[in-house]
């Protein structure tokens, strides 16, 4: 596959992914409560780390040597992040609909 097919399509994944994320969060959120609080903090120091780590591999030259890297890198930075989001709240969900 072509190489910007492929991050188009990792791009499009992310969209897909992030917007399951912001379901199961959302439904964390409304619930209200100190777990409504806790992942309301958790959400913005997540989102302040991952964008901080991302900026030190685009300075250190993490992210490649051509936009084709680099744009690559940056999305699979991020997808690692909102997989594992998804996967907590998925289970966290599902602890407490039982």
């Amino acid at each position: 596959m072509n190489s910007w097919m492929r991050i188009g399509f990792d791009s499009w994944m992310l969209g897909v992914e992030s917007a399951s994320v912001i379901g199961l969060r959302t439904l964390r959120l409304a619930g209200g409560g100190a777990a409504g609080a806790d992942e309301a903090e958790l959400m913005v120091r997540e989102k302040l780390e991952a964008a901080g780590a991302w900026q030190i591999q685009a300075m250190t030259g993490g992210l490649g040597a051509n936009p084709t890297s680099a744009a690559r890198k940056s999305i699979a930075h991020y997808r690692r992040k909102v997989r594992a989001n998804q996967r907590r709240l998925s289970r966290q969900t599902q602890f407490h609909l039982k």
